[in-house]
Parts: C-alpha cells; sequence; structure tokens
C-alpha cells in the first residue's frame, strides 16, 4: 500500500474515556507501520443524538455523516468499545447500524476492547467479530482488551499505564501487517454481488 487511511473507531459514550486512550494508542501504532498513513479517530459519544434521532443521513449534522463516511473510506479500521452487560455498548452498535451493508467488505478491522476486569475479554470474540463478519471484513487474528489496571487516569484523559497492554498492542499490530500489506483491502464495493443478483 503505497498511502492508506486508518480510522479508529470509539464505541464509549463517556469523555474521558480508556477505549478512545486504548484505540488511539493503536492507530498511532498501526500507522507508524504504513507509509504516509493519515489517520482519524471517530468519538462516537458526541454523535449519538444525531445518530438516535436522525431518519436518514440527509437529517444528520456534517459531522456525524463525516464519521460514518470515514468508517466507510477506510483502508484499515481500529474499532473499541468498552464492555456493557457481557457485550459491546449499544452506542457502538448504533454507530454501525448507520454503516453500509457492503462499505467494509474485505476492510482488515482490528478488535479492541476495555472492561473492569479480564473477565470481559471474550466480547471481542463472541460479540465484536461477529459483528464484522456481518460486513464481510477482515477481522484481523488478535485482538486487543485492557481492563481497568492497564490505565492510569489523569486530568482530562487516561494513560496506558501497562507494559503489558503495549506489548499486546504492539503484537496485534505485527501480526496484522501481513494482512494488510498482503492486499486484502484490493476488493471493491463494485464487486461484490448482491443479493438481488444470486
Amino acid at each position: 500500500m503505497s498511502s492508506s487511511l486508518v480510522v479508529g473507531v470509539s464505541g464509549s459514550p463517556s469523555d474521558p474515556s480508556r477505549t478512545s486512550t486504548l484505540v488511539a494508542a493503536t492507530v498511532d501504532r498501526l500507522a507508524a507501520e504504513l507509509p504516509d498513513a493519515e489517520t482519524v479517530i471517530v468519538e462516537i459519544g458526541p454523535l449519538l443524538a444525531d445518530l438516535g434521532a436522525a431518519v436518514d443521513r440527509e437529517h444528520m449534522s456534517d459531522a456525524t455523516r463525516a464519521a460514518l463516511e470515514a468508517v466507510e473510506a477506510a483502508d484499515v479500521l481500529v474499532v473499541g468499545s468498552p464492555a456493557f452487560r457481557a457485550a459491546y455498548s449499544g452506542a457502538f452498535k448504533l454507530f454501525f447500524d448507520w454503516i453500509g451493508q457492503y462499505d467494509l467488505v474485505d476492510t482488515p478491522v482490528l478488535l479492541t476492547a476495555t472492561g473492569g476486569s479480564d473477565r470481559h475479554a471474550l466480547l471481542v470474540e463472541h460479540q465484536m467479530r461477529p459483528l464484522f463478519g456481518f460486513f464481510q471484513s477482515t477481522t484481523l487474528p488478535l485482538a486487543v482488551f485492557g481492563n481497568e489496571r492497564d490505565f492510569d487516569k489523569r486530568v482530562g484523559g487516561y494513560d496506558i499505564a501497562s507494559i503489558d497492554l503495549e506489548l499486546r498492542i504492539d503484537q496485534a499490530v505485527r501480526r496484522a501487517l501481513p494482512i494488510i500489506r498482503g492486499g486484502f483491502v484490493a476488493a471493491g464495493v463494485d464487486e461484490v454481488r448482491r443479493p438481488a443478483e444470486f
């Protein structure tokens, strides 16, 4: 890939957010390995009123439409959600309900999540991976989970405080790179057969 758009999506309704910190750190680590990478971070929290009230995209704000379009245009996605009731957040699901069904086909997706304890870690496998299976995305081999102990709170946000979490991010990125560089993002939406064509 000569250049790439790496888009991070944080499904946390909170600000500040451990999930946003994890997503941003993973995007930065991934972008550092891709030449001329452009990065965009989408925070779903400020978009919730729009996402919940609009009947179509024409009735959304410019910021909400731009966020959806950035995700659909991404060469690589890094998505993250806090654990809510053993699943991803409702905010996360609401955002992806507005994404075109065929707009993420073959897009590499690196899954991340945060939770109060490691008991929530399987939400990436049992909840998030099937969601992106619906979109026919290429979910990358390793997901990254961070618990509360992996972060330090500071004024205005969080910092990653765990070398173990840093290493998990690094390992997930290293495992993802051969797939991303191998051209799995080459298939365009125009090449995808719709159900009406079957």
